[in-house]
């Protein structure tokens, strides 16, 4: 399984278009949403020295650009106030064959969705959250909310391309498009929507269990003396990281070659009319384990014969292959539709409607693993052909048979260090592909990586923020989630938590950065699971903070934060900012989550009880208290919160460090 993604861009073409003249980014397609009464950079490739004409159909308006000797154009075009659909025309010539039009484009508000896995956790997929299956039914109710689901990838230099997950580019709100994607931004982006009605575009960014550092770009963490270490850890990998993947480039081509179901060019084992009699039988989906090919790598082809209805025949058919491990090449009745490289990638392929005869159809799909698991992988139910309202479920018996084995080539090198994450290394391949293209916003769920070193974050988030920021030239707004409840429930007052420090740490970022805020998700964890399943509320609570502070609405969006604290003989009084209702979550007078500490610093649980909008603790262990801590453990037993029920998070008074 090859964890660490890379698209091959001579093969699968990063963009798309109706003809062959003109050239894009997947930021540009059918679909997509522009950032309204904006300014909105829009590029691509096209022939050197050809001049691009751009048509935009809401005004009438033509722009130019000219290509230069790299083939690359650009132009803005000013967008007009929320609605749609639009289409937008680029030219190279006269003539339908030197046109690419998009279709269904809207002007809307378009947000980006990044950091680690609580953000990149998919409606479905490996996520399942809440009610996912009803929540994936709604999802097409929401037409004006579209996606942009970027495949993850690292890379150590600034890429202009990137790959989408389970398609070309922009996607309309559906079963099949949301449930891989992002639940938080998701149920963020459909909140906005729902409440201002107008139309949403959200682009995924994410990819877990990664660093800040990764998405930080060298120039931003070189001004950071805590992160020169790093840097240079990340220099002195890159050689031996570059010379990895050479070794596994030449792996891949030898692998390839050795292929017995390949003639050169010509894919002999996806035709239909090939003797397969003596192929063997697996379930799919399924995994290659199940027939004892555990620790096998290589390339193997599975092969399926499917009646095709007659009234299919010239229609587009979608067929939900679902997930391959590793890579895969897909092809019908010997015609290639679809490839794609990477094992954690929803794959959704169109067969076009030439290719679609009714009758007996071979569908065949050749197979590439590089390291542990391989298959055809995903749920049964969802192995499926589509055409309109009817659909064939392809699961079951299929055929396969190994094209070529570890020991046809060299031995596949592996990696001994893991690269994702190191400086930059996300930014380039998953951020600068994006810029300049007008945002709206950006959301961030991101820091469970960065909890060893707390002070440190609450230095890096501001600054990644400062930096995206002048990189688009837009001082968008920034909204944080807070890290949520996790690992075992707090027993003790007097304890070290490294989630209570990063929360701290986002806190103060939140605080420090113009036009940033942080919801906090204190009540909504998971003790047993890093990836808690009501991402709903989550999504919820962001778009609170969205629809205050950037939509103006009149909504309670802020949990109550410590504005100040005084001593009052033996108890200390804190006071709170957002703190209208002041209560407790589950409606007890015990105020739980206070500790208290004297000159010795050591913490004691504390009574505390509500007056108004402050909280009075007090403690017969400590007659002089001196410091207050609250909910500081990973998963403290707390319950304050406001009168909207959005919890106060972790905070302290002191700055005793561990």
């Amino acid at each position: 399984m090859n964890r660490f993604v890379t698209i091959l861009a001579a093969v699968l073409l990063a963009g798309f278009t109706s003809g062959a003249q003109v050239r894009f980014s997947p930021l540009f397609s059918d679909n997509m949403v522009l950032q309204q009464n904006s300014e909105v950079p829009v590029w691509g490739t096209a022939k050197a020295g050809s001049t691009v004409k751009v048509l935009t159909s809401w005004d009438g308006r033509t722009y130019e650009s000219l290509a230069g000797a790299d083939g690359k154009w650009s132009v803005k075009i000013n967008t007009p106030p929320a609605g749609g659909p639009f289409e937008i025309t680029f030219s190279t010539g006269k003539g339908k064959k030197r046109q690419t039009v998009l279709h269904n484009v809207m002007s809307g508000e378009v947000w980006l969705c990044s950091g680690q896995s609580n953000m990149e956790m998919p409606v479905k997929g490996w996520g399942r959250v809440n009610d996912y299956e009803k929540e994936l039914e709604d999802a097409s109710n929401y037409p004006n909310l579209r996606v942009l689901n970027i495949v993850r990838t690292f890379g150590y230099d600034p890429k202009d391309d990137f790959k989408v997950v389970g398609g070309d580019g922009w996607e309309v709100s559906s079963y099949e498009s949301v449930e891989q994607f992002s639940a938080c931004g998701y149920f963020f982006g459909r909140e906005i929507q729902k409440s201002t009605n107008i139309p949403i575009g959200l682009i995924n960014a994410s990819y877990g269990g990664t660093r800040i550092e990764g998405w930080t770009t060298m120039e931003a963490l070189g001004t950071m003396p805590s992160q020169k270490e790093l840097i240079a850890k990340r220099f002195e990998i890159e050689t031996e990281g570059r010379n990895v993947d050479s070794l596994k480039a030449k792996w891949r081509v030898d692998i390839l070659n050795a292929d017995r179901g390949m003639d050169g060019s010509s894919a002999v084992w996806a035709q239909p009319r090939m003797d397969d009699s003596s192929w063997k039988t697996m379930h799919v989906p399924g995994n290659i384990e199940t027939v004892g090919l555990g620790a096998w790598d290589g390339v193997i082809w599975f092969r399926y014969l499917v009646d095709i209805p007659e009234s299919w025949e010239g229609k587009d058919v979608s067929f939900n292959l679902q997930s391959v491990d590793d890579d895969d090449w897909t092809y019908w009745n010997g015609k290639l539709i679809g490839q794609t490289v990477g094992f954690n990638i929803f794959r959704r392929y169109t067969v076009p409607a030439k290719l679609v005869k009714g009758g007996k159809t071979v569908i065949a799909v050749r197979v590439l693993d590089n390291h542990l698991n391989c298959g055809l992988l995903g749920e049964k139910d969802r192995l499926t052909l589509s055409c309109g309202d009817e659909s064939i479920n392809i699961s079951g018996e299929w055929k396969y048979c190994i094209g070529s084995s570890q020991e046809d080539v060299d031995v596949l090198p592996q990696d001994e260090i893991t690269r994702i994450d190191y400086p930059a290394n996300l930014y380039n391949t998953m951020i600068h592909p994006l810029v300049p293209f007008t945002l709206r916003g950006a959301i961030w769920y991101q820091g469970e990586s960065n909890a060893t070193n707390a002070d440190q974050y609450a230095e890096t988030l501001p600054i990644m923020i400062a930096d995206w920021r002048r990189l688009w030239g837009n001082d968008f707004p920034f909204y944080i989630v807070q890290l949520c409840n996790f690992k075992s429930l707090q027993k003790y007052p007097d304890i070290v938590s490294e989630w209570a420090e990063l929360r701290e740490a986002q806190a103060l970022a939140a605080d420090c950065v113009k036009d940033a805020h942080m919801c906090v998700t204190l009540d909504i964890g998971d003790a047993t699971d890093v990836h808690p399943k009501n991402k709903q509320e989550v999504g919820r609570r962001l778009a609170l903070l969205a629809l205050k502070y950037t939509y103006d609405q009149d909504v309670t969006a802020d949990s109550p934060r410590m504005e100040s604290y005084s001593l009052e003989g033996n108890s200390v009084r804190i006071r709170f900012k957002n703190a209208k209702g002041l209560r407790t979550l589950d409606g007890s007078d015990i105020v739980k989550g206070f500790a208290i500490a004297g000159s010795d610093r050591k913490f004691h649980f504390a009574d505390a009880r509500i007056e108004g909008t402050s909280v009075v603790v007090s403690c017969p262990e400590v007659t002089f208290p001196l410091a207050v801590r609250y909910a500081w453990a990973d998963n403290p037993d707390c319950n304050l919160c406001g009168e909207t029920m959005l919890p106060v998070g972790s905070f302290r008074t002191d700055r005793w460090g561990r």
